[in-house]
């Protein structure tokens, strides 16, 4: 008899466990795909393309460099202070290709982007990836 209640207890609990591991995997899941797939900001910055460049030794990416047109009190400060840096995912060929060549022509750019909540090292060096771009001219 109390062999059987052992058995039932034992059962028990490892059911109690399988449940207590599958809520945690599901949990774990939930938190990655929201920091990795989730978007903290949307906005757009204007200005020229300093820099697009492929970075990386294990992953590669694309990381650039937006100088700000400054005015006002802003102007002629630090250029770390008139200067963003972004990143571009990949598979975004399109907005690759426009960044590169209106960093060769100088023009001014509307570059869309969104801001995530943190960093993976194989999506970009930033937490702001541009979107899209719009090519404004000189």
């Amino acid at each position: 008899m109390e062999n059987n209640l052992i058995q039932k207890s034992k059962k028990a609990m490892s059911k109690v466990m399988k449940v207590t591991i599958i809520v945690f995997i599901i949990i774990l899941i939930g938190v990655f795909s929201f920091l990795y797939w989730g978007v903290y900001e949307r906005g757009l910055m204007a200005g020229k393309v300093l820099r697009i460049a492929e970075k990386g030794v294990v992953f590669k990416t694309y990381e650039g460099k937006l100088n700000l047109d400054t005015f006002g009190a802003l102007k002629d400060s630090s250029p770390i202070a008139e200067s963003f840096d972004f990143s571009v995912e990949r598979n975004n060929a399109e907005v690759i290709k426009q960044l590169q060549e209106a960093a060769l022509t100088g023009e001014r750019v509307n570059l869309h982007f969104v801001k995530r909540y943190t960093i993976f090292s194989w999506r970009g060096d930033t937490r702001y990836y541009a979107t899209k771009v719009e090519r404004l001219g000189k």
